[in-house]
């Protein structure tokens, strides 16, 4: 049986909207968690339209659930130094009493990032200094203290405390970079989410790519959970739609993540949920 998620791109709605969203998937036990996004510009028209910071919603979302587990679908390493995001993953755990899963990804939007000074880079660029965010993260979550030197990244001595509560804080990371992305996925996480898939075909073709790279760095891909994201546009057939998903489901998908398009009414999720098996 497949597993669901429900994810609120939080732009071109209010703060209660968003809210009533997600106390209502908190009632709704198909859903196993709920995510947003780290952007700070819109993805769809008007693009200078409202677009509320992920990370300070989360904080808030954690108080006002119980039962989702929670995160950001994903954050860019280049938005906030590595050790700025562990000691907020670690943060986030403790309010969210252990529901939290940290959402990392190499990043790929120019417009907000030329706006802000963020810079991008090149392809490969972005790729060196995810791998070595990646394990600037994962030192600093699981380690007592952090030494690292890199091209991009250098600790000394490093703090995270207090550690999550989870003993090993879930990494999901998403992409479909064959050569990069997806040997980091095979290093460093418990999920990989592939955004919207053509078809279940595509999504198997890149999984093959993730299996041989973690049999290169000797990963038990079993270990590593896979997610994809589908389109839940207010006029859709929820009957369609779980068939959509099943088809993913029977390829080897263990979750599908529900992004919801247009308006944040919480009255979509029950006409969902009702067909989704």
């Amino acid at each position: 049986m497949g597993r669901h998620a429900i994810k609120t791109p939080p732009h071109h709605a209010t703060w209660t909207e968003f809210l009533d969203v997600w106390k209502e998937a908190d009632q709704l036990e198909v859903f196993e968690s709920a995510w947003n996004w780290d952007h700070f510009y819109p993805l769809a028209e008007p693009f200078d339209g409202p677009n509320l910071e992920g990370w300070t919603m989360l904080g808030a979302l954690a108080q006002a659930t119980t039962r989702l587990r929670i995160g950001a679908m994903v954050n860019g390493m280049h938005h906030r130094h590595p050790a700025v995001t562990a000691n907020m993953a670690a943060t986030l755990d403790h309010i969210s009493d252990g529901r939290f899963e940290l959402g990392m990804g190499a990043g790929w939007n120019f417009q907000e990032s030329d706006a802000y000074g963020m810079p991008l880079g090149t392809l490969r660029e972005r790729s060196d200094r995810f791998e070595e965010g990646m394990e600037v993260i994962v030192s600093l979550l699981g380690n007592r203290e952090t030494n690292f030197s890199g091209s991009y990244y250098e600790l000394t001595q490093a703090w995270c405390e207090p550690k999550p509560v989870q003993a090993k804080l879930p990494i999901v990371i998403g992409g479909k970079g064959r050569v990069r992305t997806l040997r980091t996925v095979a290093r460093f996480a418990d999920q990989w989410d592939m955004t919207f898939p053509e078809d279940p075909a595509a999504w198997l073709e890149l999984d093959c790519v993730l299996r041989e790279h973690c049999e290169r760095v000797g990963r038990d891909q079993s270990e590593i959970s896979r997610s994809i994201h589908l389109g839940f546009d207010p006029d859709s057939d929820p009957g369609t739609l779980n068939d959509q998903a099943a088809s993913f489901f029977d390829a080897g998908v263990d979750i599908v993540v529900w992004s919801m398009r247009g308006p944040m009414d919480a009255s979509r999720l029950a006409p969902l949920t009702a067909a989704l098996r």
